[in-house]
């Protein structure tokens, strides 16, 4: 039995809005009453994901430890997979873990709680298109992105390798999906191009020899977004040399080439999966109402249908608006939603009333990154009385202040967020500076 209190707040996931709420929680009830369990070791903020891919951005200097955050936010780190939930007993089950040497390093652990937010994120849904789930890489987590990163750089070699004796040698990227994720990791391929030199190809081209494609099932890319947006990001991607495919239904993948719906055949020698999300799959079994893609049922306070000392938020929760539509899986709605269970729990722990107003999704707008150089999307919401349209300098500097956001959520306001904020900044910046 993992050693904890029976008034511990547990949160199982350190995503964005896990980790942001564990974070406040910790700041305030202190590491005897607050609890995060965590498969992982190390914290990276998922819109970065596409940058570690590209190896624009080094895994290493971006992650953050969970057993520090839990060190400097007075939370307590239990290191494993959530397998499992005892509601009579009102513990939940923590799986066994093992070494790279194949040995035991923790046993099952169970953990008691008087409150519960699930908070585990989504993962690829491949809307059971043959050959998805063995041919492609999707980005999911760290060790997908450095797996990208891993292939890429081996695909690079055998092409400089090919060049050098004198044969073509190119290396072919497709990208299925035209969400904010496909795009921007096909933005930040292009950009990687300009460091490439610096691993000692001198017969590679990545400009010419990285041949990049996108394809997107719908009329254009970025279709939830404004048509202002999805034509700004068509054509800078245009500018790039990158191929944009729309009206394009992928119905087969094989090891080396799909077909679409069509029967148009596009050969690669990386795959990447971007065209949609789901629920990991164990959600299901826990006895609590999901919907079509495996979420998490909630209510417009947050709380799993029918249990309102158990939460859940971000990507694995469906919690639908009042227009009838689903909140949608963004981090600025994680955040939002971490926000607004903290004070529902603050509420319960001190004896105050009860959160008055029930969860309301504010939509502040969307950034999509497109490299190092520029951002384009939309500002909503009272500050701009309506919609603006952002692009640019201006676009990408607004992209690197919700990183930043997400910093100061995690850390508050000490030493150590003062650092990482500069940290971040000095990564970012420049880049940015070239444009002067």
């Amino acid at each position: 039995m993992e050693k904890a209190r029976s008034d511990s707040i547990v949160v199982i996931g350190g995503g964005a809005g896990g980790l942001e709420l564990v974070c406040k929680l910790g700041r305030k009830l202190g590491r005897g009453r607050v609890v995060l369990v965590e498969r992982n070791l190390t914290h990276i903020w998922k819109p970065t994901l596409h940058e570690v891919a590209a190896g624009t951005l080094d895994m290493n200097q971006e992650g953050l430890s969970y057993p520090m955050l839990a060190y400097q936010n007075n939370f307590t780190f239990v290191y494993g997979a959530f397998s499992g939930i005892d509601l009579a007993a009102s513990e939940i089950v923590v799986s066994a873990s093992g070494g790279e040497d194949g040995g035991l390093v923790y046993p099952e652990r169970r953990i008691k709680f008087s409150r519960l937010c699930i908070s585990v994120g989504s993962t690829s849904n491949y809307y059971n298109t043959p050959g998805a789930d063995e041919n492609t890489i999707s980005l999911n987590s760290p060790r997908d992105a450095d797996r990208f990163r891993a292939e890429m750089m081996a695909q690079m070699v055998r092409a400089e390798n090919e060049k050098a004796k004198g044969n073509s040698g190119t290396i072919d990227v497709v990208i299925i999906g035209g969400g904010a994720t496909g795009v921007e990791l096909a933005a930040e391929l292009r950009e990687a191009g300009g460091i490439y030199a610096n691993y000692g190809f001198t017969h590679l081209e990545p400009n010419t020899d990285v041949r990049i494609t996108l394809l997107e099932g719908s009329s254009r890319i970025l279709a939830p977004l404004s048509e202002r947006v999805s034509n700004g990001a068509t054509h800078l991607l245009a500018k790039r040399n990158i191929q944009v495919v729309t009206d394009c239904r992928v119905s087969r993948i094989e090891k080396d080439h799909l077909l679409d719906a069509n029967g148009k055949r596009y050969d690669f020698d990386m795959c990447v999966w971007a065209a949609g999300i789901k629920a990991p799959d164990f959600l299901a079994s826990l006895g609590f109402p999901t919907n079509r893609i495996g979420q998490l049922e909630v209510t417009d306070r947050l709380n799993v249908e029918g249990h309102e000392h158990i939460h859940a938020l971000g990507d694995c929760a469906s919690c639908m608006q009042a227009d009838g539509k689903p909140v949608p899986p963004r981090a600025q709605a994680a955040h939002q939603q971490a926000d607004y269970v903290f004070k529902a729990i603050m509420s319960a722990v001190e004896g105050r009333e009860p959160v008055k107003q029930p969860y309301c999704y504010k939509d502040h707008g969307s950034l999509v990154s497109l490299g190092t150089q520029t951002s384009v999307g939309s500002l909503m919401g009272s500050l701009t009385g309506g919609t603006l349209f952002v692009d640019g300098l201006f676009a990408r500097w607004l992209y690197i202040s919700l990183h930043l956001m997400h910093h100061k959520a995690i850390l508050g306001f000490g030493r150590t967020a003062v650092l990482a904020i500069a940290r971040v900044l000095v990564k970012r910046s420049t880049a940015l500076v070239k444009l002067h």
